[in-house]
């Protein structure tokens, strides 16, 4: 019995969603095949030894930037006391690129060739403040062409961009349009009762 209606098309995935798992076993088989010619011409020992040492830098990495971010969270609260000034290190700057160095130390730790040469290259200040700028530009990018009703509508409905670029949470109040009257009898109305 045909009903006339059109039938329901399922959702259609992204390419993203589509090549990722591809792209992920290519690097995978990618990665392996590096280690077995590493290990055939320098030995099994000698690609042991890069993979443990790869995986205590990644840990150190991880918990240097682990550190700094709670450092700079804590100075951060402490700002915003009254009357509390916080002590500054000497050459101590504002750091952005925590996130990324924690993904350099995270590849670093990964077992794998090709991941360790991405760790490094994260670890290296010039790439990662490229990178870090790359990303941001991008993800603005994204957000000023997201659809209605989308995460990327919601972060740009809750962001006001302050004059000197920081972004203040909150809501705009608009200070040119008067205030609508209420009318007398909304706030003397009783409660609906069932």
């Amino acid at each position: 019995m045909t009903t006339g209606a059109p039938t329901p098309t399922a959702p259609r995935r992204s390419r993203a969603r589509t090549l990722l798992p591809l792209g992920i076993a290519a690097w995978l088989v990618l990665e392996i095949w590096l280690l077995t010619v590493v290990a055939g011409a320098a030995g099994g020992l000698t690609v042991f030894a890069l993979l443990v040492g790869g995986a205590v830098l990644g840990a150190v990495v991880i918990k240097r930037a682990g550190r700094r971010a709670f450092r700079n969270l804590t100075e951060t609260l402490q700002r915003q006391q009254p009357g509390v000034a916080p002590a500054a290190a000497p050459g101590d700057r504002p750091s952005s690129g925590n996130g990324l160095l924690m993904l350099g130390g995270l590849l670093l730790m990964l077992p794998g060739l090709i991941s360790d040469a991405v760790g490094l290259l994260l670890l290296v200040p010039p790439v990662r403040a490229a990178l870090g700028r790359y990303a941001e530009k991008s993800l603005e990018r994204r957000m000023r062409q997201a659809t209605p009703g989308s995460l990327g509508d919601a972060f740009r409905q809750a962001r006001i961009h302050r004059p000197d670029g920081k972004i203040v949470q909150g809501e705009v109040i608009r200070e040119d349009v008067p205030p609508t009257p209420r009318r007398q009898d909304e706030s003397t109305r009783p409660p609906l009762t069932p």
